[in-house]
């Protein structure tokens, strides 16, 4: 079994995709080797997933597309 990756709270920022009322926010972290941390900004305490670079890149590329709808 890996380690847990421990995030620097500094490392954190808000995804620019996230709304600006404060509530559905969704929060990556920057300078991680190898991953992409991704949590809940309503939660911050709370566990985050974590993806590789390329499959956080081909997700953010397929939200600029358009390929996902609101609901």
């Amino acid at each position: 079994m890996t380690e847990p990756i421990r995030v620097p709270e500094e490392a954190w920022r808000k995804s620019s995709y996230s709304g600006s009322n404060g509530g559905e926010c969704v929060e990556v972290a920057d300078g991680i080797a190898h991953t992409v941390p991704v949590r809940d900004s309503k939660t911050p305490e709370g566990p985050h997933l974590t993806f590789p670079h390329a499959t956080f890149g081909a997700f953010v590329h397929a939200v600029r597309r358009g390929e996902f709808k609101a609901r």
